[in-house]
C-alpha cells in the first residue's frame, strides 16, 4: 500500500510536540508492516526539503506560516504523480480541508481540536482565524472516517456533528523500551514535582508555580522542575521570581531522553495543569516510570488519568485543590506507593505496536468503504 500522510510539522521540527510523536510512531510501524509511507509537512529553518527517517519519506515545503496555503498545490501534484492508496490527514491546528480539492480515500487523524482554547494562547485576531477555520469541519468531512486518540476528542467531534459511526478511538502507546520502572532509581531526597512538556500559556504551568508557593508553606523544601521549552518560558520565570521561588523552580529547557526518563523516575509527582489536551501522553510515560500524576480534570487528561488509581484529578484552575492533591502524595508515603502501583498497572495497557495494529484496521475499513460497488461504479471519495 502506498500511504500519504499530511501534518503541519514532523518530529524534527523544533516546534513539534505530542501530535508529531503520535503520528510518526504509527507511520514507522506502517513501514515495518510493508507499506510505503510519505509524510508531507512544513519546513523549518535549516530543515532539508526531503529525507527518509526510519523508512518514512518526509517531504517538507513552505513554513508553518504559509503551509496551509501552499499545501493544496503540492498535494494535488503528489497524488496525481504517485497514485497513493489513501491519505492520512492529521488535524492538530487548522484543517487542510482536503476533500475540497483531492479525490482520494481519506482517514482523518485528530489528537484534539482547539475550539475556544485557542484564545488563551494567542491574540484575538489570530485566535478568531483558527477558531473560524475549524467551524466548517463537519460539513466538509461529513463522509470521512476519523481516528481520534481519546474519548474526549470523540465527544468533541460528535458535538460538532460528526456521526459516532464514523469515529474510532485508538489510544496512544508509549515506547516501553524507554519508559519503564527501574527500582534502582530512588526518589529524590527533596520532595520534587516535575512538569514535562512545551511551555505554552494554555498549558497553565503558571498555576503549578502558584501552587508551589502555597505548598512550601507546609512542605518547606518542595521544589519544581519544569522540563521543556516554549515561547511562554520567560513569563513563567518572571512569575516564579515574583513569588520568590527562583531558587525553588528549575527551568531545564530541552533535555536528553535519558535525562528526561531519570527525572520522571526520581520525581515524587508529575503534574499536568493544562486547559485541554488530546490525551496526555506524558501522564502515561510518567506512570510507566513509576510516578504518580496529578492532572486537571479537563478533556483528554481525564482520559489518560484514572482518578485515585494512577493519579489524581483536580478542578482546572483551582490552585488550592491542586496544592492539596500534590501535598497528599508528597507527605503520605503509603498513599503515594498505592498510586504508584496503580500507575504501573495502568501504563501496561498502552503500546505503540497495539495502537498501530488498530490504526491499520481503521485504514483498511476506510479503504473498504471506498471500494466501487456494482450499484455505484464510482469509488466513494
Amino acid at each position: 500500500m502506498n500511504i500519504l500522510a499530511l501534518n503541519w510539522q514532523d518530529l524534527k521540527n523544533p516546534l513539534s510536540g505530542g501530535a508529531e510523536v503520535h503520528l510518526e510512531e504509527l507511520l514507522r510501524r506502517l513501514v515495518t508492516m510493508g507499506h510505503q509511507v510519505t509524510l508531507f509537512c512544513s519546513n523549518y529553518a535549516g530543515g532539508p526539503p526531503e529525507e527518509t527517517i526510519e523508512g518514512v519519506r518526509i517531504i517538507r515545503r513552505g513554513s508553518r506560516f504559509d503551509f496551509n496555503f501552499i499545501a493544496p498545490f503540492h498535494l494535488r501534484k503528489l497524488v496525481k504523480e504517485e497514485r497513493f492508496d489513501i491519505l492520512l490527514e492529521d488535524i492538530n491546528k487548522i484543517p487542510f480541508y482536503t476533500p475540497l480539492y483531492l479525490n482520494i480515500p481519506t482517514l482523518v487523524v485528530i489528537p484534539h481540536l482547539f475550539a475556544t482554547t485557542v484564545f488563551q494562547e494567542i491574540n484575538f485576531i489570530l485566535g478568531s482565524y483558527i477558531y473560524c477555520a475549524e467551524r466548517p469541519m463537519a460539513t466538509v468531512y461529513k463522509r470521512r472516517k476519523f481516528n481520534v486518540i481519546s474519548e474526549s476528542t470523540a465527544d468533541d467531534l460528535m458535538a460538532r456533528g460528526i456521526p459516532e459511526s464514523n469515529i474510532t478511538v485508538v489510544h496512544c502507546g508509549i515506547d516501553d523500551s524507554m519508559y519503564f520502572h527501574d527500582p534502582t532509581f530512588e526518589k529524590y531526597e527533596t520532595p520534587t514535582i516535575i512538569y514535562l512538556g512545551r511551555l505554552k500559556k494554555y498549558k497553565c504551568v503558571q498555576h503549578l508555580i502558584s501552587s508551589l508557593k502555597e505548598l512550601r508553606k507546609i512542605v518547606t523544601n518542595a521544589r519544581l522542575m519544569v522540563v521543556g521549552a516554549g515561547d511562554y518560558q520567560e513569563e513563567l520565570k518572571a512569575h516564579a521570581e515574583t513569588l520568590g521561588l527562583e531558587d525553588s523552580v528549575e527551568f531545564t529547557g530541552f533535555v536528553s531522553a535519558e535525562d528526561k526518563v531519570e527525572r520522571l523516575r526520581r520525581s515524587h509527582v508529575c503534574v499536568c495543569p493544562s486547559t485541554k489536551e488530546g490525551w496526555g501522553l506524558t501522564n502515561i510515560e510518567a506512570n510507566a516510570c513509576g510516578t504518580v500524576v496529578v492532572a486537571a480534570n479537563v478533556a483528554g487528561l481525564r482520559d489518560s488519568v484514572r482518578d485515585n488509581e494512577s493519579g489524581l484529578l483536580y478542578p482546572h484552575g483551582d490552585i488550592g485543590a491542586l496544592t492539596e492533591r500534590i501535598q497528599g502524595i508528597i507527605t503520605d508515603k503509603a498513599k503515594r506507593e498505592r498510586l504508584e502501583a496503580g500507575a504501573l498497572s495502568w501504563a501496561k495497557n498502552f503500546n505503540w505496536d497495539t495502537a498501530a495494529a488498530e490504526f491499520m484496521e481503521n485504514i483498511n475499513t476506510t479503504l473498504n468503504d471506498n471500494k466501487p460497488t456494482s450499484a455505484n461504479p464510482e469509488a466513494k471519495r
